[in-house]
């Protein structure tokens, strides 16, 4: 861990402008949930630009940690971290505008501007997914001297992509409910705004996209995480390879784990109330993770060295 902050010096400007930017939204949108008494969807009408500042924190201050990691200055990874945050701009102030109007940004097409904000975000997620995607392609080009960082890191770009992608059914032509203005919708089998689970708000009475989405955009920081716990923690005890294999490990378990539970959302379930399929196949994910890792501890060696420590 600590040669990864030796290298992490020269921080991305633009990307760490707007975490602090998202950090002052975040306040003022936890303020504007206790103060302000509208409800949109059934949740406090400030509660989505809550979440989606916090997000972007959680993001940008992620990419911008990963840049600074690069052995070699990249303008076009520079110039992908720009166009993120430009896109991220771009999404935060249809958010934050539609709540000030009292409407909602998602799926609203029930007036020529509202359509028009929407096809606007919707633009700008699909750019800043292209821009994510090539950030990641430079940084894994480069050498990074920790192989189970290395993993991490990788792993977490294309999950997070991956995050990206499976929140596509949600504006899929089936998922629309029948009513009119609404081209889509997170919950599956009931109406979205019904009864949910505490501050994320993820349906309790039926399907909800958003939960694949929210752990594979996490993987970001979840994974790389692991990895400097690993070496901070087991770096005397398990050689660079070893740690390295468990990443492998842990990465393909994240990523079915991201599809397990947008196919259960997909399938009208509650998170918290699979059917028997569902708990079986999570059984088997359990079974075949902990299987995996066994047998990668059991071939362990000695560390050769603990770069991440």
């Amino acid at each position: 861990m600590s040669s990864y902050l030796r290298q992490g010096r020269t921080w991305h400007r633009p990307l760490m402008v707007f975490v602090w930017a998202m950090a002052a939204l975040a306040v003022v949108s936890a303020v504007g949930i206790v103060a302000d008494e509208r409800v949109l969807t059934g949740v406090p009408i400030w509660l989505k630009p809550f979440k989606f500042s916090v997000s972007f924190v959680l993001y940008g201050i992620t990419l911008a940690w990963m840049l600074s990691l690069l052995r070699r200055r990249s303008r076009v990874a520079e110039w992908a971290a720009t166009l993120i945050v430009a896109m991220g701009v771009v999404e935060m102030a249809v958010v934050v505008g539609q709540v000030l109007r009292g409407t909602t940004s998602h799926y609203n097409v029930t007036s020529p501007l509202n359509a028009a904000l929407w096809q606007l975000m919707g633009a700008a997620i699909m750019v800043l997914l292209a821009a994510h995607l090539v950030l990641g392609v430079v940084v894994l080009r480069q050498s990074i001297a920790d192989r189970a960082g290395r993993y991490a890191i990788g792993f977490g770009l294309g999950l997070t992509a991956l995050g990206m992608l499976v929140a596509i059914p949600m504006v899929l032509p089936g998922q629309a409910p029948a009513v009119e203005g609404i081209a889509g919708a997170h919950s599956v089998g009931v109406a979205d705004g019904g009864p949910g689970l505490p501050l994320v708000g993820w349906s309790t009475t039926g399907g909800d996209l958003r939960i694949g989405h929210f752990v594979g955009m996490h993987a970001l920081q979840v994974l790389p995480i692991l990895a400097i716990l690993l070496s901070r923690f087991l770096g005397d005890r398990l050689d660079g390879r070893t740690r390295a294999r468990l990443m492998l490990v842990a990465g393909a378990a994240y990523g079915v784990l991201t599809i397990l539970l947008t196919w259960q959302a997909l399938r009208g379930q509650p998170l918290l109330r699979p059917d028997a399929l569902t708990l079986a196949a999570g059984a088997a994910l359990i079974v075949a993770t902990v299987a995996a890792a066994g047998l990668v501890l059991a071939r362990g060696r000695r560390p050769e060295v603990a770069l991440v420590a």
